[in-house]
């Protein structure tokens, strides 16, 4: 018999959230083989079983908060036909002891037949196909899922799914019975009349919150602007995007050209690539540089590594993979810690200009905005170019009004200038 027990997260997680469970009571599970789901602050995380055998017990329902070295589940010895076998067994041996069969041994009663629909109702739920997104969406809202409509004809139930069945007009019930239950719950005459829907924020949206928050209060941030003109890095892409993918079995992206600008221009102003510790500054000898990626639960920053180190194709391939790993909900503790620069690109759902928030303990982020078409002064003449709003949100404590300014310069002048991103090494 072996004990599931929540594993070692990271330094400074220390509890996290049965998001859902893989496996239940009655089932085989190999060596190896995930059992369970768990949310924390920063990923989800899958936990395996160390042992073959079948889950005899969960010792935590889907949505509770358990800690580090907890023990959720038990594994033991036997096949999922033996487990099943057992209440047989149990009821023989009590039909042995009393001499009257276990299942006559109290009378019927309408109770328990009554009970009897709301059981199915709820193995109808847990045969439903969901995402594990739309399970703790619909457990949060108390939705059923089998109640729901899904939009995908392969009958699988996603966010979206569960917030449009949420979003239907509830049923009235009597007045005599609201009213007291308003009392007691303290929610509004606009959330009993359906005007107002009480969501609870996700775990990892709560974390979210908090830190956004923490680095408002503790940090002297700003943030400076500038355009760049994407004429040239537009040309030298669309000259090269056939050979690249060819070449390298990956796109050419924007975002390769902004990681290597951003990386040339993190050596010219090493404070741009520190951290603040009490009263001194900690000086990054490395650049490793965290991209933001919008998952359904909220913004992620997975760490392309070595960014000096990498060519176009190696950045595009890693950007590519983390990317793939948020939105699969894959990324690991290590995927995600030990950054030392952000580049953010609100550009890809139109935005036109922003001001980034710090992340974490870093002191620099760079904003990307959307390409937008606009007269722009070309010597003595006025010609249309394909323009991006660019943000620098930085820690003035460490880095002075100078240095920011010519950090999103030198960025600006490389990616107008984009074959000099060749001799930047």
């Amino acid at each position: 018999m072996a004990e599931i027990k929540v594993p070692e997260l990271a330094e400074s997680i220390t509890e996290g959230t049965i998001a859902q469970w893989l496996k239940q009571p009655g089932d085989t599970v190999e060596k190896g083989e995930f059992i369970v789901e768990l949310e924390t602050d920063k990923v989800n995380v899958e936990v395996i079983s160390e042992e073959a055998g079948v889950v005899q017990e969960l010792m935590a329902a889907e949505g509770d908060t358990v800690e580090v070295g907890q023990v959720i589940a038990i594994v033991g010895e036997g096949s999922g036909e033996a487990a099943a076998s057992e209440p047989a067994e149990q009821k023989e041996e009590e039909t042995k002891s009393t001499g009257v069969p276990a299942e006559t041994s109290a009378p019927a009663t309408q109770e328990a037949v009554e009970e009897a629909p709301a059981a199915e109702e709820q193995s109808s739920s847990d045969r439903t196909i969901a995402s594990p997104a739309a399970r703790k969406l619909a457990r949060e809202k108390g939705i059923d899922l089998a109640s729901i409509s899904p939009v995908d004809p392969m009958g699988r139930v996603r966010v979206q799914d569960v917030e449009a069945h949420s979003s239907k007009p509830a049923k009235s019930a009597p007045a005599k019975t609201e009213a007291p239950k308003a009392a007691a719950s303290g929610a509004s005459s606009d959330e009993e009349n359906g005007r107002i829907v009480r969501e609870k924020m996700s775990r990892r949206r709560q974390t979210i919150a908090k830190r956004l928050l923490e680095v408002k209060q503790s940090t002297a941030m700003l943030t400076t602007f500038n355009e760049i003109d994407m004429t040239n890095v537009m040309a030298l892409r669309s000259r090269k995007k056939d050979d690249f993918l060819k070449n390298n079995d990956v796109k050419l992206g924007f975002m390769s050209f902004f990681t290597k600008a951003v990386t040339a221009a993190l050596k010219k102003y090493p404070y741009v690539n520190a951290e603040l510790d009490g009263t001194d500054v900690l000086l990054k000898q490395f650049y490793d540089v965290g991209i933001a990626v919008s998952t359904e639960e909220g913004l992620v920053v997975p760490i392309v590594r070595d960014t000096d180190k990498k060519n176009f194709a190696e950045i595009e391939a890693s950007i590519g993979e983390l990317a793939t790993k948020a939105r699969d909900k894959k990324l690991s503790i290590a995927d995600m810690t030990g950054g030392s620069f952000t580049i953010t690109n609100g550009g890809v759902f139109g935005s036109l200009m922003s001001t980034p928030i710090l992340n974490g303990t870093q002191v620099g982020i760079l904003g990307m905005h959307t390409i937008q078409k606009r007269p722009i002064a070309v010597g003595d003449n006025i010609e249309i170019r394909p323009m991006m709003y660019v943000a620098l949100s930085y820690d003035h404590r460490v880095i002075d009004g100078s240095d920011s300014v010519g950090f999103l310069k030198m960025v600006k002048d490389l990616i107008e200038n984009p074959e000099d991103l060749l001799l930047q090494g």
